[in-house]
């Protein structure tokens, strides 16, 4: 494991794979998980390492073993996105694929939005057509990561990512801090708009049993250059490991959509 300094936070990284890749790649998680569990433990970085790719994935703020801030406003769009960036400029890397998973795959999407000229192929994973609703500030993931009983949490879903961040003894504070921030990750009213200048090629994942993420072929149809896969029978947390999810990933990176 090695360690930067983005604006001030201390962000734990993994650079994995040939020092000569046929091509690099940079992962980043979804929220209440980190590098190790959403791409180590299930798998991603044997694949990546196993296709002769340079793989390098961080532990965003407030997740993993990087540093925690409690305000909500450590947790901006540009903080979130530039810690992103700095892991490239501390690596020394200029152009790289990217690679996000729900909170991460928002990220990914931001950071491709702000710096188009440093990406390749973009995947978003865990997201849908509800990227297209407002943002907002999560209220009640909050209020889940601070409640003292999990049991206490009435839904469902908040109360597996409050599970989650328990097994993983994820820092519940840190989560309820991200969580009331309001991640706004474009500056155009509309989405769409804002996918459709972004002519890099992005390829989106979502399970057709993730309510989470809504179905992601309009949010595929928004980019000049998308394309969605839907993974059969899987929801928001069991996509993540799935073999047809690497499958088509794989595919994207070896076949530009220009």
């Amino acid at each position: 494991m090695s360690r930067f300094e983005s604006a001030g936070v201390e962000i734990a990284l993994d650079d994995i794979g040939p020092r000569q890749p046929r091509s690099t790649i940079v992962l980043i998680h979804g929220f209440a998980s980190n590098r190790r569990e959403n791409w180590q433990r299930l798998g991603w970085y044997g694949a990546f390492e196993r296709k002769a790719i340079r793989a390098v994935a961080l532990d965003c703020r407030g997740h993993g073993e990087s540093g925690k801030p409690l305000d909500p406003s450590a947790y901006s769009r540009d903080a979130m996105v530039g810690d992103v960036l700095a892991l490239m400029d501390h690596l020394g890397i200029e152009h790289t694929d990217l690679m996000g998973y729900s909170m991460g795959a928002r990220i990914a999407l931001a950071a491709a939005l702000k710096s188009p000229d440093r990406f390749g192929h973009v995947v978003l994973g865990g997201v849908g057509e509800r990227l297209f609703e407002p943002p907002r500030a999560d209220r009640g993931m909050a209020e889940a990561m601070e409640a003292e009983d999990p049991d206490s949490i009435v839904d469902s879903l908040l109360r597996s990512f409050r599970y989650f961040a328990d097994e993983l003894r994820e820092n519940r504070l840190a989560l309820a801090a991200l969580s009331r921030a309001s991640l706004r990750f474009v500056d155009d009213d509309d989405m769409r708009v804002a996918c459709g200048n972004l002519r890099l090629p992005v390829l989106v994942v979502a399970g057709a049993r993730d309510t989470l993420a809504g179905d992601p072929e309009p949010l595929a149809q928004a980019f000049p250059n998308g394309r969605a896969v839907t993974l059969p029978g899987c929801d928001h947390f069991s996509a993540i490991p799935h073999g047809l999810f690497k499958a088509a990933v794989f595919d994207f990176l070896a076949d530009d959509l220009e």
